[in-house]
C-alpha cells in the first residue's frame, strides 16, 4: 500500500525549498506537489499531465485558452501542449500527476 498525506507532503515541499518535488513514481504513474512562487514557468510536458488543486485560486492557461481554478479543481494537460497557472494566489499549491 502507497499512501501520501497532503500535510506531510506539503512540509516536505516547505523543507526542501523548492516550487515541487516528487512523492512517488511507480508503473506508468508520477506523483508531485507544486507551489510555483510568483511565476509558473512551466514548459510542455512530454507526457499526459493532471492537477489536482490543494489550496488557492486563479487562472489556468492551455493552449492559449484560459479558465479560472480553485480548490478542488481538477485540470487535464495534454502531453506536448503549452500550459500555465497565471494570475494564482499566494496560498496556490496543487498535487500534479504524470501519466507516462
Amino acid at each position: 500500500m502507497i499512501k501520501i498525506q497532503e500535510k506531510q507532503a506539503i512540509e516536505k515541499l516547505v523543507q526542501s525549498g523548492k516550487e515541487f518535488i516528487s512523492l512517488l513514481d511507480v508503473n506508468n504513474l508520477s506523483v508531485e506537489i507544486y507551489e510555483p512562487h510568483l511565476v509558473d514557468k512551466q514548459k510542455p510536458h512530454d507526457r499526459d499531465e493532471f492537477y489536482v488543486i490543494i489550496a488557492g485560486s486563479g487562472i489556468f492557461e492551455l493552449d492559449g485558452e484560459t479558465t479560472p481554478f480553485r480548490q478542488g479543481d481538477f485540470l487535464f494537460v495534454p502531453a506536448f501542449v503549452a500550459h500555465r497557472f497565471v494570475e494564482f494566489s499566494a496560498d496556490f499549491i496543487t498535487w500534479v500527476f504524470f501519466i507516462k
